[in-house]
Protein backbone atom coordinates (compact mmCIF):
# COMPACT_ATOMS: atom_id res chain seq x y z
CA UNK A 1 0.00 0.00 0.00
CA UNK A 2 2.81 2.41 0.94
CA UNK A 3 4.68 2.03 -2.70
CA UNK A 4 0.93 3.24 -4.01
CA UNK A 5 0.96 6.65 -3.05
CA UNK A 6 4.69 7.02 -3.79
CA UNK A 7 4.75 8.76 -7.20
CA UNK A 8 1.84 10.91 -5.32
CA UNK A 9 3.56 12.18 -3.17
CA UNK A 10 6.28 12.48 -5.42
CA UNK A 11 4.78 14.88 -7.93
CA UNK A 12 3.15 16.95 -5.06
CA UNK A 13 7.02 17.60 -3.36
CA UNK A 14 7.85 18.32 -7.38
CA UNK A 15 5.18 20.27 -8.90
CA UNK A 16 2.68 21.63 -5.95
CA UNK A 17 5.39 22.77 -2.87
CA UNK A 18 4.46 26.04 -2.91
CA UNK A 19 1.74 27.97 -4.33
CA UNK A 20 3.78 29.23 -7.25
CA UNK A 21 5.27 25.90 -7.90
CA UNK A 22 1.30 25.20 -8.25
CA UNK A 23 0.56 27.86 -10.87
CA UNK A 24 2.99 27.25 -13.17
CA UNK A 25 2.54 23.48 -12.61
CA UNK A 26 -1.72 24.14 -13.46
CA UNK A 27 -0.82 26.58 -16.19
CA UNK A 28 1.60 24.02 -18.09
CA UNK A 29 -1.10 20.81 -17.85
CA UNK A 30 -3.90 23.17 -18.93
CA UNK A 31 -1.70 24.46 -21.80
CA UNK A 32 -0.99 20.85 -22.68
CA UNK A 33 -4.59 19.34 -22.09
CA UNK A 34 -5.81 21.38 -24.65
CA UNK A 35 -3.04 21.45 -27.53
CA UNK A 36 -3.57 17.09 -26.96
CA UNK A 37 -7.30 17.41 -26.92
CA UNK A 38 -6.92 20.06 -30.25
CA UNK A 39 -4.31 17.25 -31.59
CA UNK A 40 -6.41 14.49 -31.05
CA UNK A 41 -9.60 16.23 -32.78
CA UNK A 42 -7.50 17.60 -35.73
CA UNK A 43 -6.09 13.72 -36.13
CA UNK A 44 -9.44 12.26 -36.32
CA UNK A 45 -11.50 14.60 -37.42
CA UNK A 46 -10.03 16.91 -39.90
CA UNK A 47 -7.14 15.56 -41.25
CA UNK A 48 -7.08 14.04 -44.82
CA UNK A 49 -4.72 10.90 -44.37
CA UNK A 50 -5.73 9.86 -48.03
CA UNK A 51 -2.22 11.37 -49.06
CA UNK A 52 -0.51 8.56 -46.60
CA UNK A 53 -3.48 5.29 -47.17
CA UNK A 54 -2.64 5.87 -51.01
CA UNK A 55 0.47 6.07 -51.10
CA UNK A 56 1.70 3.54 -48.69
CA UNK A 57 3.92 1.41 -50.85
CA UNK A 58 5.68 4.79 -52.53
CA UNK A 59 6.74 5.38 -48.56
CA UNK A 60 7.51 1.99 -48.03
CA UNK A 61 9.51 0.42 -50.99
CA UNK A 62 9.58 3.95 -53.52
CA UNK A 63 9.19 3.14 -57.18
CA UNK A 64 9.97 -0.45 -56.51
CA UNK A 65 8.88 -3.21 -59.53
CA UNK A 66 5.22 -3.99 -58.22
CA UNK A 67 6.03 -8.07 -59.35
CA UNK A 68 8.86 -7.56 -56.93
CA UNK A 69 7.81 -5.67 -53.84
CA UNK A 70 8.10 -9.23 -51.88
CA UNK A 71 11.93 -8.41 -51.85
CA UNK A 72 11.82 -4.94 -50.05
CA UNK A 73 8.95 -6.20 -47.89
CA UNK A 74 10.61 -9.48 -46.93
CA UNK A 75 14.03 -7.83 -45.61
CA UNK A 76 11.88 -4.96 -43.75
CA UNK A 77 9.95 -7.51 -42.02
CA UNK A 78 13.46 -9.07 -41.47
CA UNK A 79 14.30 -5.82 -39.75
CA UNK A 80 10.87 -5.68 -37.15
CA UNK A 81 11.51 -9.38 -36.65
CA UNK A 82 15.23 -9.01 -35.50
CA UNK A 83 14.15 -5.71 -33.42
CA UNK A 84 11.22 -7.69 -32.06
CA UNK A 85 14.01 -11.27 -31.22
CA UNK A 86 16.50 -9.07 -29.55
CA UNK A 87 14.24 -7.33 -26.93
CA UNK A 88 11.19 -9.43 -26.24
CA UNK A 89 12.73 -13.29 -27.94
CA UNK A 90 12.94 -16.56 -26.46
CA UNK A 91 16.19 -16.97 -24.14
CA UNK A 92 17.28 -19.44 -26.11
CA UNK A 93 21.17 -19.81 -25.65
CA UNK A 94 21.64 -20.50 -29.67
CA UNK A 95 19.49 -17.82 -30.46
CA UNK A 96 21.17 -15.27 -28.43
CA UNK A 97 24.56 -16.33 -29.35
CA UNK A 98 23.80 -16.25 -33.44
CA UNK A 99 21.78 -12.55 -33.12
CA UNK A 100 25.03 -10.49 -33.32
CA UNK A 101 26.07 -12.03 -36.86
CA UNK A 102 22.16 -11.52 -38.30
CA UNK A 103 22.53 -8.38 -37.40
CA UNK A 104 25.99 -7.71 -39.39
CA UNK A 105 24.76 -10.42 -42.22
CA UNK A 106 21.49 -7.90 -42.38
CA UNK A 107 22.62 -5.45 -44.71
CA UNK A 108 24.19 -7.65 -46.95
CA UNK A 109 20.60 -9.54 -47.13
CA UNK A 110 19.23 -6.46 -47.96
CA UNK A 111 21.58 -5.65 -51.24
CA UNK A 112 21.13 -8.87 -52.50
CA UNK A 113 16.85 -8.79 -52.04
CA UNK A 114 17.15 -5.17 -53.61
CA UNK A 115 19.48 -5.62 -56.31
CA UNK A 116 19.12 -9.31 -57.68
CA UNK A 117 21.21 -12.19 -58.82
CA UNK A 118 21.33 -15.49 -58.10
CA UNK A 119 18.07 -16.07 -59.60
CA UNK A 120 16.47 -13.09 -58.80
CA UNK A 121 15.96 -10.17 -61.55
CA UNK A 122 18.05 -7.37 -61.40
CA UNK A 123 16.88 -3.83 -60.25
CA UNK A 124 18.69 -0.68 -60.76
CA UNK A 125 19.27 1.31 -57.94
CA UNK A 126 17.27 4.24 -59.35
CA UNK A 127 14.30 2.30 -58.42
CA UNK A 128 15.06 2.01 -54.68
CA UNK A 129 13.51 4.50 -52.65
CA UNK A 130 11.30 5.09 -48.98
CA UNK A 131 11.79 3.44 -46.35
CA UNK A 132 13.32 0.59 -47.13
CA UNK A 133 16.61 3.21 -48.57
CA UNK A 134 16.69 4.53 -45.87
CA UNK A 135 17.03 1.58 -43.64
CA UNK A 136 19.81 0.15 -46.18
CA UNK A 137 21.91 4.13 -46.31
CA UNK A 138 21.73 3.54 -42.53
CA UNK A 139 22.49 -0.07 -41.77
CA UNK A 140 25.34 -0.21 -44.47
CA UNK A 141 27.00 3.05 -43.62
CA UNK A 142 27.11 1.62 -40.09
CA UNK A 143 28.21 -1.53 -39.94
CA UNK A 144 31.19 -0.11 -42.53
CA UNK A 145 32.13 2.72 -40.44
CA UNK A 146 32.19 0.73 -36.98
CA UNK A 147 35.21 -0.98 -37.84
CA UNK A 148 36.75 1.72 -39.70
CA UNK A 149 36.31 4.54 -36.59
CA UNK A 150 37.70 1.64 -33.71
CA UNK A 151 40.49 1.20 -36.47
CA UNK A 152 41.25 5.28 -36.27
CA UNK A 153 40.41 5.22 -32.84
CA UNK A 154 43.28 3.15 -32.33
CA UNK A 155 45.66 4.69 -35.03
CA UNK A 156 45.20 7.89 -32.71
CA UNK A 157 46.47 6.25 -30.14
CA UNK A 158 49.28 4.23 -31.87
CA UNK A 159 53.23 4.37 -30.96
CA UNK A 160 53.74 4.91 -34.44
CA UNK A 161 53.98 8.87 -35.32
CA UNK A 162 53.12 8.34 -38.90
CA UNK A 163 50.13 6.27 -37.86
CA UNK A 164 49.09 8.49 -35.08
CA UNK A 165 49.49 11.67 -37.31
CA UNK A 166 47.63 10.72 -40.56
CA UNK A 167 44.77 9.59 -38.27
CA UNK A 168 44.73 12.52 -36.02
CA UNK A 169 44.38 14.48 -39.50
CA UNK A 170 41.61 12.44 -41.10
CA UNK A 171 39.37 12.60 -37.97
CA UNK A 172 40.21 16.08 -37.49
CA UNK A 173 39.26 17.46 -41.14
CA UNK A 174 36.13 15.19 -41.10
CA UNK A 175 34.96 16.62 -37.84
CA UNK A 176 35.25 20.44 -39.55
CA UNK A 177 33.76 19.79 -42.32
CA UNK A 178 29.66 19.98 -42.94
CA UNK A 179 28.07 16.56 -43.46
CA UNK A 180 26.22 18.39 -46.88
CA UNK A 181 29.47 19.34 -47.88
CA UNK A 182 30.75 15.41 -47.73
CA UNK A 183 27.80 14.18 -49.48
CA UNK A 184 28.13 16.46 -51.99
CA UNK A 185 31.69 15.14 -52.71
CA UNK A 186 30.52 12.16 -52.83
CA UNK A 187 27.90 12.79 -55.05
CA UNK A 188 29.41 14.72 -57.59
CA UNK A 189 33.09 14.15 -56.84
CA UNK A 190 33.83 11.36 -56.62
CA UNK A 191 33.12 9.68 -60.45
CA UNK A 192 35.90 12.38 -61.41
CA UNK A 193 38.14 10.81 -59.48
CA UNK A 194 37.28 7.13 -60.74
CA UNK A 195 39.37 5.90 -64.18
CA UNK A 196 37.68 5.57 -67.77
CA UNK A 197 35.13 2.94 -67.67
CA UNK A 198 34.44 2.23 -64.04
CA UNK A 199 31.33 3.61 -62.77
CA UNK A 200 29.61 3.71 -58.90
CA UNK A 201 25.57 4.37 -58.78
CA UNK A 202 24.58 6.84 -56.63
CA UNK A 203 23.91 4.63 -53.67
CA UNK A 204 27.12 3.59 -52.77
CA UNK A 205 28.57 6.87 -53.19
CA UNK A 206 26.13 7.91 -50.35
CA UNK A 207 27.09 5.19 -48.07
CA UNK A 208 30.81 5.59 -49.01
CA UNK A 209 30.10 9.16 -47.98
CA UNK A 210 28.45 8.69 -44.57
CA UNK A 211 30.99 6.55 -44.03
CA UNK A 212 33.90 8.50 -44.08
CA UNK A 213 31.88 11.04 -41.96
CA UNK A 214 30.63 8.90 -39.44
CA UNK A 215 33.66 6.39 -38.91
CA UNK A 216 35.63 9.88 -37.80
CA UNK A 217 32.93 10.39 -35.26
CA UNK A 218 32.88 6.83 -34.04
CA UNK A 219 36.87 6.92 -33.41
CA UNK A 220 36.93 9.59 -31.45
CA UNK A 221 33.53 8.27 -29.06
CA UNK A 222 35.65 4.88 -29.22
CA UNK A 223 38.82 6.91 -28.32
CA UNK A 224 37.10 8.29 -25.19
CA UNK A 225 36.26 4.46 -24.05
CA UNK A 226 39.89 3.93 -24.44
CA UNK A 227 41.31 6.58 -22.53
CA UNK A 228 38.98 5.80 -19.80
CA UNK A 229 40.94 2.09 -19.40
CA UNK A 230 43.02 2.14 -16.81
CA UNK A 231 46.47 1.11 -17.23
CA UNK A 232 46.06 -1.39 -14.98
CA UNK A 233 44.45 -3.40 -17.69
CA UNK A 234 46.98 -3.33 -20.04
CA UNK A 235 49.29 -4.42 -17.38
CA UNK A 236 47.43 -7.30 -16.29
CA UNK A 237 47.38 -8.66 -20.01
CA UNK A 238 51.83 -8.15 -19.82
CA UNK A 239 52.03 -9.80 -16.26
CA UNK A 240 49.52 -13.04 -18.49
CA UNK A 241 52.18 -12.94 -21.04
CA UNK A 242 49.71 -11.75 -23.90
CA UNK A 243 50.13 -10.25 -27.05
CA UNK A 244 49.66 -6.52 -27.40
CA UNK A 245 46.99 -7.25 -29.78
CA UNK A 246 45.53 -10.09 -27.30
CA UNK A 247 45.70 -7.52 -25.16
CA UNK A 248 43.75 -5.21 -27.07
CA UNK A 249 41.51 -7.17 -28.89
CA UNK A 250 40.30 -9.50 -25.85
CA UNK A 251 40.61 -6.95 -22.91
CA UNK A 252 41.22 -3.05 -23.68
CA UNK A 253 38.35 -2.63 -26.57
CA UNK A 254 35.54 -4.56 -24.92
CA UNK A 255 35.43 -2.55 -22.64
CA UNK A 256 36.10 0.65 -24.08
CA UNK A 257 33.18 -0.48 -26.51
CA UNK A 258 30.94 -1.18 -23.58
CA UNK A 259 31.68 2.41 -22.22
CA UNK A 260 31.13 4.55 -25.65
CA UNK A 261 27.55 2.31 -26.37
CA UNK A 262 25.96 5.86 -25.51
CA UNK A 263 27.77 7.45 -27.90
CA UNK A 264 27.81 5.62 -30.36
CA UNK A 265 24.09 4.75 -30.18
CA UNK A 266 23.92 8.55 -30.80
CA UNK A 267 25.91 8.01 -34.07
CA UNK A 268 23.62 5.32 -35.05
CA UNK A 269 20.49 7.87 -34.34
CA UNK A 270 21.82 10.45 -35.72
CA UNK A 271 22.97 8.83 -39.14
CA UNK A 272 19.47 7.53 -40.06
CA UNK A 273 18.09 11.11 -39.26
CA UNK A 274 20.86 12.48 -41.40
CA UNK A 275 19.48 10.06 -44.51
CA UNK A 276 17.24 12.53 -44.96
CA UNK A 277 20.02 14.80 -46.30
CA UNK A 278 20.22 12.76 -49.63
CA UNK A 279 16.41 13.88 -50.88
CA UNK A 280 18.60 17.30 -51.23
CA UNK A 281 20.85 15.43 -53.28
CA UNK A 282 18.20 13.59 -55.86
CA UNK A 283 18.05 9.89 -53.90
CA UNK A 284 14.52 9.06 -53.37
CA UNK A 285 14.92 7.76 -49.44
CA UNK A 286 11.86 8.26 -46.94
CA UNK A 287 11.92 12.34 -47.01
CA UNK A 288 12.45 12.48 -51.00
CA UNK A 289 9.25 9.93 -51.44
CA UNK A 290 7.80 12.65 -49.23
CA UNK A 291 8.38 15.86 -50.98
CA UNK A 292 7.79 13.97 -54.45
CA UNK A 293 4.27 12.87 -53.64
CA UNK A 294 3.82 16.71 -52.24
CA UNK A 295 4.56 17.37 -55.64
CA UNK A 296 1.41 15.80 -57.11
CA UNK A 297 -1.43 18.34 -57.93
CA UNK A 298 -3.99 16.02 -56.07
CA UNK A 299 -1.95 16.27 -52.70
CA UNK A 300 -0.51 19.78 -52.90
CA UNK A 301 -1.05 21.24 -49.79
CA UNK A 302 -0.96 17.85 -47.38
CA UNK A 303 2.15 19.14 -46.04
CA UNK A 304 1.15 18.50 -42.47
CA UNK A 305 -0.27 15.49 -42.96
CA UNK A 306 2.60 13.97 -44.62
CA UNK A 307 5.20 15.50 -42.55
CA UNK A 308 3.69 14.36 -39.47
CA UNK A 309 3.60 10.38 -40.95
CA UNK A 310 7.29 11.02 -41.91
CA UNK A 311 8.09 11.76 -38.24
CA UNK A 312 6.44 9.42 -36.58
CA UNK A 313 8.11 6.84 -39.06
CA UNK A 314 11.02 8.13 -38.21
CA UNK A 315 10.42 8.24 -34.40
CA UNK A 316 9.85 4.35 -34.16
CA UNK A 317 12.68 3.66 -36.15
CA UNK A 318 14.82 5.74 -33.64
CA UNK A 319 13.20 4.53 -30.71
CA UNK A 320 13.56 0.52 -31.43
CA UNK A 321 17.25 1.56 -31.88
CA UNK A 322 17.79 2.92 -28.45
CA UNK A 323 15.82 0.22 -27.40
CA UNK A 324 18.15 -2.44 -29.02
CA UNK A 325 20.68 -0.01 -27.65
CA UNK A 326 19.74 -0.08 -24.10
CA UNK A 327 19.34 -4.08 -23.78
CA UNK A 328 22.46 -4.32 -25.00
CA UNK A 329 24.18 -2.40 -22.60
CA UNK A 330 22.11 -4.17 -19.81
CA UNK A 331 23.49 -7.54 -21.52
CA UNK A 332 27.17 -6.30 -21.08
CA UNK A 333 26.49 -5.12 -17.80
CA UNK A 334 25.39 -8.29 -16.70
CA UNK A 335 27.84 -10.02 -18.32
CA UNK A 336 30.18 -8.28 -16.52
CA UNK A 337 29.08 -8.83 -13.14
CA UNK A 338 29.46 -12.71 -14.38
CA UNK A 339 33.18 -11.85 -14.46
Amino acid sequence: MKNRYKPIKYIKRVAFSNKLDSIISLTIISFGLVFLISLVKWVIFSANWNVVRLNLPLFFFGSFPNDQLWRPGLWISLFAILSFTTLWGPPWSWLRKNLPLLWVSFAPIGVFLLAGGCGLSPVESRNWGGLTLTILLTSCSAIISLPLGIALALGRQSALPVVKKLSSIYIDTMRSVPLIAVLFFGQLLIPLFLPVGLEINRVCRAIIAFTLFVSAYIAEDVRGGLQSIPRTQQEAGEVLGLHPFQITYLIILPQALRIALPSLTNQAVGLLQNTSLMAILGLVELLGIGRSILANPEFIGRYIEVYIWLAAIYWVICTVMALIARHLEQQMSLEKKDL
